[in-house]
């Protein structure tokens, strides 16, 4: 499987990229909230990589870290757009969010579906290793 990343301008100008924006010509939203201690303290510096498969090919659209508040704000992705006719079951493009926190080895992965101009908010819940066994 190839990886490629939405920065690189080739990328951007090869047909795979082009098919993936024909099935997807519309923007959903991605809000990542990372907290350990249900919620009550944010995490920062935790390391975000938003992708998909496509055509067994792995697409990077965002890579990214968490701010002092545990937040990074709507990371804009493609989605289908809504079919008008057919609303009960709407498309979506689903994304795969990586973490990773390195001082505790976390290492984790979301399936997110994204919606054309839907905000998804995706709760990440960091566990910190405290060497006390059994965790916190």
């Amino acid at each position: 499987m190839n990886t490629y990343n939405i920065n690189d301008q080739n990328f951007i100008n090869s047909s795979l990229y082009k098919e993936f924006i024909t099935e997807n010509p519309s923007n959903g939203y991605l809000r990542i909230r990372a907290y350990a201690a249900n919620q009550a303290i944010p995490m920062s510096n935790v390391k975000i990589v938003i992708s998909t498969e496509y055509k067994n090919n792995n697409i990077i659209f965002f890579e990214g870290y968490t701010d002092s508040s545990g937040v990074i704000e709507k990371v804009s992705l493609p989605t289908p757009a809504l079919d008008q006719n057919d609303l009960d079951i709407p498309s979506s493009t689903t994304y795969d969010v990586n973490v990773t926190y390195a001082p505790d080895n976390i290492d984790q992965v979301y399936k997110v579906n994204m919606y054309e101009d839907i905000c998804v908010v995706q709760n990440i819940s960091i566990v910190p290793n405290t060497g006390i066994e059994g965790g916190l």
